[in-house]
């Protein structure tokens, strides 16, 4: 999906360099989640305040899984793996949420978009856009490594499908905390909850086993009163 917000990658590993452009990824990531020192981090790099607490998404029974993300888990196992002894919630201070917040627009600004047909000829595939090019959910999977690599616990980090502001599928990452469900989304580097991105929840992975699970259709008070 493409977004007004992304950038194109100046300069870094050559296009096509998979294991160069996400080590050059996570290395950037490293400095904004404490990989560097105090000394060495940007004396105008500071903590943002914590966001305000909103309303938690309640998920619903089981749903069937995306089909492009079975075959990601295939071929990425380590990235669909499922640990019950995760927190199931993100338990935000402002450290981690200035990671989130840079990681999300740090994303955002380096991976060139472009459509799986256009990419890969086929309509569908998800993959951590390590060429450095992808759509929606190939940066929603990038972000969800990146923190992950940061300590972020899995668990509590969902890839969700919604439906966006055209009426088109979408997909984002949700992030699980003691103050609510936050969305990470390529289309704005604004990391908000859930009810302020006016999208209809269709479903996400689930917390408690490798399935999915449905939405319900979920909405904002905002789109709610525009249906």
């Amino acid at each position: 999906m493409r977004t007004t917000e992304t950038g194109h990658l100046k300069t870094g590993p050559k296009m096509g360099s998979k294991t160069g452009f996400l080590a050059v990824l996570t290395l950037c990531a490293g400095l904004f989640c404490g990989g560097a020192s105090a000394e060495a981090q940007p004396a105008a790099q500071t903590l943002a305040a914590l966001p305000s607490a909103g309303a938690s998404l309640t998920p619903g029974a089981e749903a069937r899984p995306i089909l492009a993300w079975t075959e990601f888990c295939q071929s990425y196992p380590a990235e669909c793996a499922f640990d019950r002894a995760e927190p199931a919630r993100i338990a935000l201070t402002p450290a981690l949420w200035s990671s989130i917040v840079s990681i999300n627009r740090r994303v955002n600004r380096t991976i060139e978009p472009v459509t799986d047909q256009e990419h890969w000829g086929r309509p569908d595939r998800w993959d951590l856009a390590e060429d450095g090019s992808g759509d929606c959910e190939d940066y929603q999977l990038l972000k969800r490594h990146l923190l992950a690599a940061a300590g972020l616990p899995r668990r509590a980090m969902r890839m969700t499908v919604v439906i966006d502001e055209k009426g088109e599928g979408h997909a984002v990452l949700t992030l699980v905390t003691d103050r609510g469900d936050y969305i990470l989304d390529n289309k704005t580097n604004a990391v908000k909850l859930w009810h302020e991105t006016g999208y209809v929840f269709i479903k996400r992975e689930g917390q408690d086993a490798q399935a999915w699970v449905s939405l319900g259709g979920a909405t904002s008070p905002v789109t709610t009163a525009n249906r």
